[in-house]
């Protein structure tokens, strides 16, 4: 259906823009009449050019839904119909993709469809979390209670989120920069050089014979090493999108990483008990909860150990033992939730192992934000240092010989 965007005053003499999808501009006015609304301007919405191909268009932040939920929250505890909240906050939107979804999600809620399942039919925007805490507020009548729950859960996920990448934003800036640096040398700087010690003549010291050597290689297979780095990396990623094994021995590994690896297992942790925590105090059945945090993990090796948990626990077993043969989860965690479980309060015990992993987390990447930049030093100007002293050798020689 097309989309319009309109201009019209209201009772009260203000002018309020907006946009409305409808079968043609006269439907956009008697719309607007309905609303109290005088139109002063109606015209089809031009094609931005993300339309013509859709999977190009950026989906909504985080930040974005955030605001969304909370805001959505507010609107029904203030007795607001969901059609209506839908259409208002559709209209807020900046985000292209976001705004068509909301449109089609209002569409679908006014032919009858739950909200939950309208949702569903967007699972770039709305994850299976995001439904599935829909729904059990729908049915439990607090719905408004439950998106308030899920903008916090949202909240906590990207400050998690945020800090892991802001862990790995500094290593790998100084060693993009210190590879470029080397590759600058190796291909500019060392030809140079070399061409010099040639008008000189002699022979060149091993050292510096060896970092010619590796410049006439960069030289030559410059181009055949960035289009097979570019190429393995493709392999990679499309290696773990289509193999589960591979992405499940990949993901084992990064577990495993001696530096990278304790920083991992803190995340999946405090990952893990804030969605289950969330999901079991909104009233989700926990065996529908594993099922969904087993899927959200982001890593084959806790999906698979969490797919055996939700089997223990269907046939009657406890949450601890097959939790613990996951290999990830710390002894201590296990216990708390055993105790959670035997008390009848597990979400609130996996509330606290969250908040107590967040801080883990934070900890642990300062402990390696610290750890790698001397590392990161050391690495750079001992190569940079390396060559230097090799390009220097044979000027201490030729010097000696002019003497």
């Amino acid at each position: 259906m097309p989309v319009f965007i309109w201009e019209g005053r209201t009772r009260q003499g203000t002018i309020k823009k907006g946009v409305m999808e409808a079968a043609n501009d006269a439907a956009v006015m008697t719309q607007l009449r309905a609303q109290m609304i005088l139109p002063l301007k109606v015209k089809p919405r031009p094609k931005d050019v993300m339309e013509y191909v859709p999977w190009l268009q950026p989906g909504p932040k985080i930040r974005e839904l955030v605001v969304f939920t909370r805001q959505f929250a507010t609107m029904i505890d203030a007795g607001l119909p969901l059609v209506q909240c839908l259409e208002i906050l559709g209209e807020q939107q900046d985000n292209r993709k976001f705004q068509d979804a909301l449109r089609q999600i209002k569409a679908d809620v006014e032919q009858g469809s739950t909200f939950a399942d309208a949702l569903q039919k967007h699972p770039a925007i709305f994850d299976e979390l995001y439904v599935n805490l829909v729904r059990a507020g729908e049915i439990g009548g607090i719905l408004d209670t439950i998106l308030n729950r899920l903008a916090i859960h949202l909240e906590k996920a990207d400050s998690l989120r945020r800090k892991v990448k802001g862990a790995m934003v500094y290593p790998v800036t100084v060693l993009v920069v210190a590879i470029g640096v080397l590759v600058l040398l190796l291909v500019k700087v060392i030809p140079v050089f070399e061409k010099m010690f040639a008008d000189f003549g002699g022979v060149l010291p091993g050292p510096t014979q060896t970092v010619v050597n590796l410049s006439h290689f960069m030289q030559a297979y410059i181009g055949y090493f960035l289009v097979g780095l570019f190429v393995a990396g493709v392999a990679f990623t499309q290696a773990r999108a289509r193999s589960p094994k591979f992405r499940y021995w990949t993901d084992a590994g990064f577990l495993k990483a001696p530096v990278f690896g304790a920083l991992l297992r803190k995340v999946a942790v405090a990952r893990f008990s804030r969605t289950l925590g969330t999901m079991i105090s909104s009233g989700v059945p926990i065996l529908d909860a594993l099922d969904i945090v087993a899927k959200t993990a982001g890593n084959k090796v806790i999906e698979k150990g969490l797919g055996n948990v939700r089997a223990s626990i269907s046939e009657g077993q406890t949450m601890a033992d097959p939790l613990e043969s996951i290999g990830v989860f710390p002894g201590m965690v296990v216990q708390m939730i055993n105790v959670g479980e035997q008390t009848g309060a597990l979400d609130q015990m996996l509330g606290k192992i969250a908040d107590f992993y967040d801080e883990e987390v934070d900890a642990a990447v300062d402990g390696l934000t610290a750890l790698l930049e001397p590392l990161m030093m050391v690495f750079l100007g001992g190569s940079i240092g390396s060559i230097l002293i090799a390009m220097y050798l044979p000027i201490f020689k030729i010097a000696e010989n002019i003497k």
